[in-house]
């Protein structure tokens, strides 16, 4: 046994370069490292952008965005539900027992759907709480439109988990990433930390149509003028059903060309 050095940089470029040609080979990878850095200056741009020229907000900051922040939490955990429920199968080697199972495809669907609501309910109730004490705000005193808010935002998570997993079942365990990074692709767009109108033109025609655009609209609507916010519930509805019945149709289409070409066997750990 010959002997080796203790430190070897050799070695190390050995493991740097493994890794370089994963991230060549990966758009998903590369796009990534752009990725968080230009949606962080982007959304927090235009916040800024949005503070500076309405400093009456600076008094109500610290309401609207904790308001925010937990109804954006809500669409992001049940994205991450779906998205979560169907990668931990892979993840497990599950996935091609399931597919030579009783287990229809909707039938999974529906299950992905009923643990992202059940993981949704357990991270918020406790984190919706502990506002009342830490920074004297309850998301309670949304009242019924709270309810319509949760309800839409879950199928708007819903929606984008659904289309995750469709393309994590067609393109491999490389598109796992997606996961996080579809959803925030959304955020600069939803008028999360201020209004839509703060876009420039060409991307308020795209944020609405977008349904989360419309609750966090609604949201403001609710806390500043004590409105009912009917008709953006009404249309963020009318869209997330739209999406998501076009992400189920999506999901089960690949699903049935997964199990043709016999991709469920060849996906795991």
């Amino acid at each position: 046994m010959t002997d080796c050095p203790v430190f070897s940089p050799r070695r190390i470029y050995a493991m740097v370069l493994r890794h370089g040609y994963l991230i060549r080979g990966s758009w998903t990878r590369l796009a990534e490292m752009v990725y968080w850095p230009f949606i962080n200056v982007v959304v927090w741009g235009f916040t800024s952008q949005f503070m500076a020229a309405h400093s009456d907000w600076v008094s109500r900051a610290v309401g609207v965005f904790l308001g925010a922040v937990m109804l954006w939490d809500v669409m992001f955990r049940g994205n991450l539900g779906v998205a979560l429920s169907f990668l931990e199968e892979i993840w497990s080697r599950n996935l091609g027992h399931l597919s030579v199972s009783p287990l229809r495809p909707l039938e999974l669907v529906s299950a992905m759907l009923i643990m992202s609501l059940i993981r949704t309910l357990i991270g918020m109730v406790p984190v919706a709480l502990l506002t009342i004490p830490l920074y004297h705000f309850s998301i309670f005193t949304l009242g019924l439109p709270l309810l319509a808010f949760f309800a839409n935002l879950m199928l708007s998570g819903w929606a984008v988990g659904l289309a995750v997993s469709a393309l994590v079942l067609r393109y491999g365990q490389g598109a796992e990433s997606l996961a996080w990074v579809l959803i925030f692709a959304l955020a600069p767009l939803c008028g999360i930390y201020y209004p839509v109108s703060v876009l420039p033109d060409w991307l308020q025609a795209v944020a609405w149509f977008l349904p989360p655009s419309h609750i966090f609209e609604g949201m403001r609507m609710v806390m500043f003028d004590h409105l009912f916010p009917g008709r953006q519930l009404v249309v963020a509805l009318a869209l997330n059903l739209g999406y998501l019945a076009a992400a189920v149709g999506l999901f089960l289409w690949v699903h049935h060309l997964a199990r043709v070409k016999g991709l469920f066997l060849s996906m795991g750990e």
